[in-house]
């Protein structure tokens, strides 16, 4: 099962994000034959926590601006601590808080940094929320861009007053999608995974971004999660 090793989620998530994002996009013997995405290795198939001490406090900051509904600030964080073995990690999120606190599972013996699924599980359902479409669909939107139609690049990055080199992988999986005229306004969102082996658990910053109406209008939504003691990179 692809990213099972990475990712081995609790089977009560059901129909999550996780579960879409480990099926095969085709068959079984279609999945065997190909290669997985430069972006599918990264940011699914790279042990993130590989190398670190446990008991550890991955710390993220999470805000949301824009014009179309109230901002705020948040935290994010992914608690480790040591396997049975002694060695890194099982791991415990908390994401976001008080109303707006998405409930994520524990992952025992993560390899992955299961913040990148934490946030994806978030946005898929904000969107939901937002067209009243179907968080199947979203899911699977994201996976395919992901495979497809991902950029990958290297970026110079600062994390705690110096710098430091990272990838950067976007996409934005909604602008040919069939279904885009039953939400239009939100068809043009875009997002932006940046990983770093210079960070703890590798994962610098997740940023999704609609944008406004018109070239000069302010972005309709924006969400931003980035490690504690980054700062966010020039767009």
């Amino acid at each position: 099962m692809r990213f099972a090793i990475a990712f081995p989620l609790r089977t009560s998530l059901r129909a999550s994000l996780c579960a879409l994002l480990l099926a095969p996009i085709g068959s079984h013997a279609e999945t065997d034959k190909r290669d997985f995405s430069q972006a599918e290795r990264l940011l699914f198939m790279t042990p993130q926590l590989k190398g670190l001490q446990a008991p550890m406090l991955l710390r993220y900051t999470f805000g949301k601006t824009g014009t179309f509904e109230q901002n705020f600030d948040d935290s994010v964080t992914v608690a480790l601590s040591a396997k049975a073995d002694g060695r890194c990690c099982d791991a415990k999120g908390a994401f976001l808080s008080d109303a707006r606190k998405v409930q994520v599972p524990d992952v025992p013996a993560a390899e992955g940094n299961p913040v990148i699924l934490y946030f994806l599980e978030h946005d898929v359902r904000e969107m939901k929320r937002l067209t009243r479409g179907s968080d199947y669909h979203f899911r699977k939107r994201i996976r395919m861009a992901i495979y497809q139609a991902a950029d990958v690049r290297d970026v110079s990055l600062r994390y705690q007053g110096r710098t430091v080199k990272g990838k950067e992988i976007a996409f934005s999986p909604f602008l040919d999608d069939p279904n885009r005229p039953k939400y239009e306004r939100f068809a043009k969102k875009s997002y932006r995974f940046t990983l770093s082996d210079a960070v703890p658990g590798g994962v610098y910053g997740i940023r999704t971004s609609i944008p406004g109406e018109s070239a000069a209008a302010q972005p309709l939504l924006v969400e931003e999660l980035l490690i504690d003691g980054a700062r966010a990179p020039a767009r």
